[in-house]
């Protein structure tokens, strides 16, 4: 973001990084978009008129006061260097569960009653699937 800063013969345009995003151009371009939009700019105290424009690379907030206008240009940019920017962050190892933490294998099943002989096609599919009719499966 740039923006006009200061009044008088001490105004001036300052630079500002506002977020850093992961995604789409279209991503970076929609909260841009959103942050424009939202945006209060110190100066004009009191606007008169607010306009907000659409370029290739972001967008232009021109606001007119009693006496000045003031601009706003956000910009859509990649990162290609920083000398400042921190270490990447070293992966976590996953820890070691003990032998006593591992939960034991499921019971095997009880012995119950006879399935019933399940139809199937010649190429051994189930004709009726054994998920049908279950309630506890959505």
């Amino acid at each position: 973001m740039e923006t006009t800063v200061g009044v008088g013969e001490r105004k001036h345009t300052e630079a500002y990084v506002l977020a850093h995003l992961e995604g789409t151009r279209e991503d970076a371009l929609a909260e841009l978009e959103r942050r424009a939009r939202n945006h209060t700019p110190e100066h004009p105290r009191s606007p008169k008129r607010r306009r907000l424009f659409r370029e290739d690379g972001g967008f232009l907030l021109v606001i007119d006061g009693a006496w000045q206008s003031f601009s706003t240009r956000y910009t859509v940019a990649e990162l290609l260097d920083d000398s400042a920017a921190p270490p990447p962050p070293e992966p976590e190892p996953e820890p070691e569960l003990p032998a006593a933490a591992v939960p034991p294998p499921p019971p095997p099943p009880s012995p119950s009653l006879p399935s019933p002989p399940v139809e199937r096609y010649a190429d051994g599919v189930p004709v009726r699937p054994s998920w049908l009719g279950r309630t506890d499966v959505q």
